[in-house]
């Protein structure tokens, strides 16, 4: 398939079709919740995440309570998660920015996301899409391998991989097409062996393709 627009359409309703409830694996209940989870998500597993936001939101359920907080507690909470006294550090920060820069609310806007220590263009996309359902492609490694396999991009850099499939991908489906090509990196074109022989878009893949 040679129309690039064509074929994200076309995997976007295979891929939907297989994982018909694809969505953030970070578990949380707002805005706050999820910032807080994404900054802590780099480097490490949703899983581990899962755990450690758990005890962090008993102790701290609102940016308030965060931006006061002790960083030693902070750094014992969420030691698991690796890079604890950068993480500590990024999330009361965070906190902070949101209660004096806005007003206690989690801003919306990329510009404003971006000002909050700890928070890139990732995890501003994941809050954007998932808390204020705003067109966002949140390019991660599964998301950024299985682009490149498909053949949707060629760019190396995160921002290049998102601006490709932002001039390809229709803006209401941005967000759902993103996670889907997350969860499909995660069960099938896994990083060191793809299963291709059980791929649903095989037939469009570029990768497969050529190999």
């Amino acid at each position: 398939m040679t129309d690039p627009a064509k074929k994200i359409q076309k995997i976007y309703t295979i891929l939907k079709g297989n994982y018909p409830e694809a969505a953030t694996f970070l578990v949380h209940r707002n805005p706050y919740e999820l910032m807080i989870a994404v900054i802590l998500s780099a480097r490490t597993t949703d899983e581990q995440v899962n755990k450690v936001t758990v005890k962090l939101f008993a102790e701290y359920p609102d940016p308030p309570s965060l931006m006061k907080a002790d960083i030693k507690d902070v750094e014992r909470i969420v030691f698991p998660t690796g890079f604890y006294k950068t993480k500590a550090r990024n999330i009361i920060g965070a906190a902070a920015g949101v209660v004096e820069k806005f007003g206690g609310n989690v801003p919306r806007s990329m510009d404003e996301l971006l000002s909050l220590p700890g928070v890139g263009r990732k995890s501003a996309n994941v809050i954007r899409g998932h808390c204020f359902n705003k067109p966002a492609v949140i390019v991660d490694t599964h998301f950024s391998r299985v682009a490149k396999r498909l053949g949707l991009t060629e760019a190396v850099d995160p921002g290049g991989i998102e601006r490709d499939i932002v001039s390809l991908c229709p803006k209401a489906i941005q967000t759902e097409f993103s996670m889907l090509l997350n969860v499909h990196g995660r069960e099938v074109c896994t990083a060191r062996k793809p299963h291709c022989s059980s791929c649903p878009v095989s037939s469009v893949c570029s990768f497969f393709c050529n190999n």
